[in-house]
């Protein structure tokens, strides 16, 4: 194509962008219309004083022009230089001065920001390792087991973070440290990587202890692989392990506790005579059956228990009366209870708790605090799991002050309850009544100093809310903040709540407005609460102000969800 050709389109192309450009309504400086066109053709191109635009006369393009040419001439005559003005800030060889980002992952843990990694799908373990030790993290075992007991990492990224973990100065390499991952690959029952990492352990020279044997056994039996868990005692020895009295019975206590009795029962007349039993095999076994009421069976055992030269013990007679209160047969448990007394055997706390249970079973609370009464006076000290029955069950049949008594005995023989007890009292107490006595509870626990679960506050908050008692829930709420719990929306509902009953609107909805601020949306009936009240109250403006907010707080909560649901976690 000739030069002069390409020359001509090129000015003609040119003139008319121009010629639109100044038509619209946003004038740029550096390209005016009167530019010159000498640098890119030879040509005189006349222009319209009026308009700047050419005239149809003056455009004469051919119409077998080849498009692919022109480029190929353009790209002739306007080369692209490879090196450009645009300066580069984030390169390496820029000086750190210049790099001035704020972190915006100030507010994650330290596991939060490990786990992060992982959201990048990186290729390759090097990336990743590499990723991981950018981070920062002062790393500690509790971080590690922080990252890989929460969030949704996968079977891979676990073992990979922990083979990099491992490789930290401050990690030792250990059987404890190993049990770590081990629990946490066995509770989301990835046991094909659960061996993985027995097998190394083996590579690495460390054997592995009667807590790993546990984690291993229980990990597959909860994954329904009995068939497999019985194939790992057998195999222990190639993982370091010992195929004991002491691996068999942690064999036979997991599956009883997962109520694989009959399992554990074949399998324990089966290694008859190929592993020495001891008391506590035969007390596994009959434990395992006391929970299902097996008389037949619990004899059965008791009588080869003694044929073998063992003499029943006090975890024994524990389970007999157990398995006997659980077939109904209330008579026959008191009966071996003072039998046992008979043979010089002197009760303990877990026999004595049997015997509790079964009263309270059937109701009969006379006889259950006749035996406590018994229990105390006998120089036998009662334990949590003693006062945990007692105080749920007065609590169940409604007899709050026997409740009540029974925890300040609690408290005076120095047992602080732990965080599941007091909420376990407190959950009966918030479901009829006023909330005195739940608040009483709550506040003898925290003069102890237990801790209060997130659940108790919220029962506590749910009920204080429905009787209108603001005042004490108001200071609720700020003890719960204290205590390092965060409000959400189910918080912030109930305090709204609480305030519209009494008919603090205004502090009601500057509480709404915290939520609103926080990214909580409460639900549609506390809004149609607090706004008809707001209404019945003639406060329109106000009203209509707080709809308005609201509005757009439901629009970016619908959005969330709508990320969430399609995995995008913002």
């Amino acid at each position: 194509m000739p030069l002069a050709l390409v020359e001509t389109t090129m000015a003609s192309l040119l003139q008319g962008f121009l010629s639109r450009l100044s038509r619209t309504r946003y004038h740029t400086p550096y390209l005016p219309s009167s530019v010159s066109l000498i640098q890119f053709s030879t040509l005189q191109v006349t222009s319209n004083p009026l308009m700047d635009e050419p005239t149809d006369n003056q455009i004469k393009i051919p119409s077998n022009i080849n498009e692919h040419d022109v480029l190929n001439q353009l790209s002739d005559l306007l080369p692209i230089r490879c090196s450009t003005s645009i300066s580069k800030p984030f390169t390496e060889n820029s000086p750190k001065e210049q790099l001035k980002t704020r972190a915006v992952d100030g507010f994650l843990s330290p596991g939060e920001k490990l786990r992060g990694v992982f959201i990048q799908r990186l290729r390759g373990k090097a990336a990743i390792e590499l990723a991981l030790s950018n981070v920062g993290i002062d790393l500690t075992i509790d971080i590690v087991s922080e990252v890989v007991n929460r969030g949704n990492l996968g079977d891979e990224a676990m073992v990979v973070f922990f083979n990099w973990a491992v490789k930290q100065p401050k990690i030792r390499k250990d059987v404890d440290t190993y049990n770590v991952i081990i629990k946490a690959l066995g509770r989301r029952k990835f046991v094909e990587f659960m061996v993985e990492v027995l097998k190394d352990m083996r590579s690495q020279g460390i054997s592995p202890n009667y807590e790993t044997i546990c984690l291993v056994m229980d990990s597959f039996i909860k994954a329904y692989q009995v068939s497999k868990a019985i194939q790992m005692f057998r195999n222990l020895e190639e993982f370091g392990g010992k195929c004991d009295t002491e691996s068999l019975n942690v064999l036979l206590q997991c599956l009883c506790q997962r109520s694989h009795v009959g399992a554990a029962n074949s399998f324990f007349n089966a290694m008859k005579g190929e592993i020495p039993f001891n008391c506590m095999t035969y007390n596994v076994i009959i434990g395992g059956w006391s929970k299902y009421g097996k008389i037949d069976e619990m004899e059965r055992c008791l009588k080869a228990m003694v044929a073998d030269g063992f003499s029943p013990n006090c975890l024994t007679f524990s389970h007999l009366i157990e398995g006997l209160g659980r077939a109904g047969r209330i008579d026959d448990a008191v009966e071996v209870f003072h039998h046992m007394e008979e043979k010089g055997c002197v009760p303990d706390a877990n026999v004595y708790n049997a015997l509790i249970s079964n009263f309270i079973s059937t109701g009969d609370f006379n006889e259950t605090m006749k035996y406590y009464n018994a229990m105390v006076s006998g120089n036998c000290e009662p334990d949590m799991n003693t006062y945990t029955k007692l105080i749920v069950a007065f609590l169940k049949v409604r007899k709050v002050a026997d409740a009540l008594e029974m925890l300040d005995d609690m408290v005076g023989r120095g047992m602080i309850p732990t965080t599941g007890a007091i909420t376990s009292f407190i959950e009966p107490l918030c479901r009829f009544g006023p909330p005195y006595a739940a608040m009483m509870i709550y506040k003898k626990a925290r003069k102890v100093g237990c801790g209060i679960s997130l659940r108790a506050y919220k029962l506590l908050l749910m009920r204080l809310s429905r009787f209108g008692k603001c005042g004490m829930l108001l200071t609720l709420w700020d003890e719960m903040q204290e205590s390092g719990y965060s409000s959400d929306t189910e918080v912030y509902e109930y305090v709204i709540n609480g305030l519209c009953n009494i008919g603090q609107l205004e502090t009601a909805v500057l509480v709404m407005e915290e939520s609103l601020r926080k990214g909580f949306c409460p639900s549609r009936l506390i809004w149609s609460k607090l706004n008809n009240k707001l209404l019945a109250s003639n406060k329109v403006e106000r009203a209509y102000k707080l709809f308005l907010k609201i509005k757009v707080a439901r629009q970016n909560d619908n959005a969330r969800r709508f990320w969430r649901a399609n995995g995008w976690h913002f």
